[in-house]
């Protein structure tokens, strides 16, 4: 298997790490030259990736930007053959997906939308790790022209590096869903730690689990999200908006001395908890069940 990336941060360098794990030739590249060579020096991968070895990869991960990635298949879409299955990694789908697919139909080539649900809040090649997808859950994003053979194929390419359960989805979910799910936490957790308190905190170092779990991701690329907040602005301000309305209930039921609204207020979200959970503890028995019954037609 020969597996080819673009962008060598954390990402890109945990997918090259867990391809040469699973010994797959890995070529790569990076806008940043010494990564790609810090990259070559770690084994992560067996050489540059460029137009000469297009047609040699089995599949190439589009692991950069939204823009960059859209701008990488503007620029090789017409070198690239039908043969190598494209995979992009980002954060938010719509615009990278129309533009991909679009160029699929012009040149012919194979595309896929994807996004890996996994990460670090520090990024970078030097955070990577061959084990970040490990049980992952990836998210494939087809279009109508393509079919199940290829979705078995690029299922079976995706394990390989340790994904776990596969799913799939459009492009307006997608982001809808992304907005609430890894947008929001990111934004209000940088805007959380923003607060006076948190210096007052550090002094006297007093906190629990909840600060460094709450806090976690504010240590974030400011740029690399700044694009994906602006690609995704409209779902991740309405998520938003209606936060700002919930906390606006707390903040009015602790100005009006009120703790019946407030018990009220927070029995709601510890259901509105309970109920998420039981979904979620549903999807993950499924996930197991997949995976058994794969283990066992294998053995």
């Amino acid at each position: 298997m020969n597996i080819g990336i673009v962008g060598l941060g954390l990402i890109g360098g945990s997918l090259a790490k867990a391809y040469k794990k699973a010994g797959a030739t890995v070529l790569g590249s990076d806008q940043n030259n010494l990564t790609t060579e810090f990259a070559k020096m770690a084994e992560a991968i067996d050489g540059e990736l460029d137009e000469a070895h297009f047609s040699k990869c089995d599949v190439i991960f589009i692991a950069i930007t939204p823009a960059g990635a859209i701008k990488w298949m503007e620029q090789n879409a017409p070198r690239l053959s039908k043969e190598t299955i494209i995979i992009d990694c980002c954060g938010t789908k719509r615009n990278v997906c129309k533009a991909g697919y679009e160029l699929a139909r012009q040149y012919g080539i194979t595309y896929l939308g994807g996004h890996p649900m996994a990460g670090k809040e520090k990024g970078g090649f030097k955070h990577s790790s061959a084990d970040l997808f490990d049980d992952a859950p990836f998210i494939l994003v087809p279009d109508d022209h393509n079919d199940l053979n290829l979705m078995c194929k690029v299922k079976k390419i995706l394990q390989m590096a340790g994904f776990g359960r596969i799913s799939f989805s459009t492009a307006e979910e997608h982001d809808k869903v992304i907005a609430f799910t890894s947008q929001m936490p990111h934004i209000v957790s940088n805007g959380f730690i923003k607060s006076k308190t948190a210096i007052l905190h550090n002094k006297n170092m007093v906190s629990a689990g909840s600060y460094k779990d709450f806090t976690r991701v504010a240590y974030l690329d400011e740029k690399m999200w700044t694009e994906l907040f602006i690609e995704n602005r409209d779902n991740l301000g309405a998520e938003l908006a209606g936060l700002i309305a919930e906390l606006q209930k707390y903040q009015q039921a602790l100005a009006d001395n009120d703790p019946e609204e407030l018990i009220r207020l927070l029995k709601e979200g510890k259901k509105c908890k309970s109920e998420v959970e039981k979904l979620c503890d549903l999807n993950s028995l499924e996930a197991k069940q997949e995976k058994l019954s794969k283990a066992t037609a294998s053995s």
